[in-house]
């Protein structure tokens, strides 16, 4: 049974609902954007917060990727670089009680936090402490967490460290397993255009939003997805509350969003999203079926805050992922 492989920084999210958007300005942050911050910006911003309301959750793209793909009931690992605080005692406690295998490393400093700020229209905006998430090396990496894996899921945040990203792909390929790519955030994306066009090169699947596929081509939605398929085997664009859509060669499909009661908390959609996509394609899934997957997951965890959907909603998936893959 092949496994979804997660590579990404091992993070705690810390998310506080936040009034208004003066509240970002306050703190100087860009809405809807992830902005790294080092050690005492992380605890400038702790302790203006510190008398608000905060929820804790596992965070990191490729973690929440991971987790979602084991509740859909795949086999998934997650590599990454937890510390050894209280932060990382709760983020293993969660990973291995979602049923995720977390491989064994650990780093010197505090556990990486992503300091999660949602506004009254759900958009989450972060400030993000690595931590010992940082501190990920490429030596060690070791070829035996790579095997059995069908997927190798590595997230655009990890773009800093160009051994570790190139060190990993090479790894996934000897092991037989596709490189799926997420463009982590827009401005992430900006910064590092060249790189990421390099990268698609090496890459089976690609996962972008509007923003990010925007701000690496230049192109509308629908024109980004088919420069983003001229580089790389399968891409899709995600476009919101308008769905999402997807080409593999000549082959195109789209898929509507979900529609849900209300959005609490876009915190964690696109992984969602991607672990649905990539648990579908897994099992062989058509395209279609494959965006299917992807939009309920989506769906139910912006009706949450964080990444802790109510058990109910893990069967609902469970029974759309069947669907979706009953044909394969």
């Amino acid at each position: 049974m092949k496994n979804i492989l997660g590579l990404g920084n091992a993070l705690v999210d810390a998310l506080v609902m936040v009034r208004d958007e003066a509240f970002l300005q306050q703190l100087c942050l860009q809405k809807g954007a992830m902005q790294l911050v080092d050690n005492e910006r992380f605890q400038n911003i702790s302790q203006i917060t510190s008398a608000l309301h905060c929820e804790l959750r596992t965070g990191g793209s490729a973690a929440n990727v991971t987790l979602c793909a084991a509740r859909l009931g795949e086999k998934s690992v997650f590599c990454g670089k937890p510390g050894q605080d209280c932060n990382s005692a709760f983020f293993r406690q969660e990973m291995m009680r979602n049923g995720v295998h977390v491989v064994p490393l650990s780093g010197g400093l505090p556990m990486g936090v992503a300091s999660t700020f949602i506004t009254p229209d759900g958009q989450r905006t972060f400030a993000t402490y690595l931590g010992a998430g940082a501190t990920l090396a490429a030596s060690e990496l070791q070829p035996a967490w790579f095997e059995g894996a069908g997927y190798a899921f590595i997230e655009g945040y990890l773009v800093q460290d160009h051994a570790l990203i190139e060190t990993a792909i090479g790894m996934a390929r000897r092991a037989g397993a596709k490189v799926c790519l997420d463009l982590a955030s827009y401005n992430i994306v900006a910064d590092n255009r060249s790189y990421f066009l390099r990268l698609l090169e090496n890459t089976d699947i690609v996962l972008a939003n509007e923003e990010e596929s925007h701000a690496l081509t230049g192109l509308a939605p629908t024109a980004a997805l088919d420069a983003l398929a001229a580089m790389c085997p399968v891409a899709v664009v995600k476009v919101g509350a308008k769905g999402a859509m997807a080409r593999r060669g000549q082959e195109h499909a789209s898929v509507e969003a979900v529609k849900v009661p209300g959005v609490v908390d876009t915190t964690a959609a696109g992984d969602f999203f991607a672990a649905g996509f990539l648990v579908a394609s897994l099992r062989g899934a058509s395209l279609a079926d494959a965006l299917r997957l992807g939009a309920h997951c989506s769906a139910e965890v912006i009706q949450v805050v964080g990444t802790r959907l109510p058990e109910a909603a893990w069967s609902r998936l469970r029974l759309v992922a069947a669907e979706c893959t009953s044909a394969s």
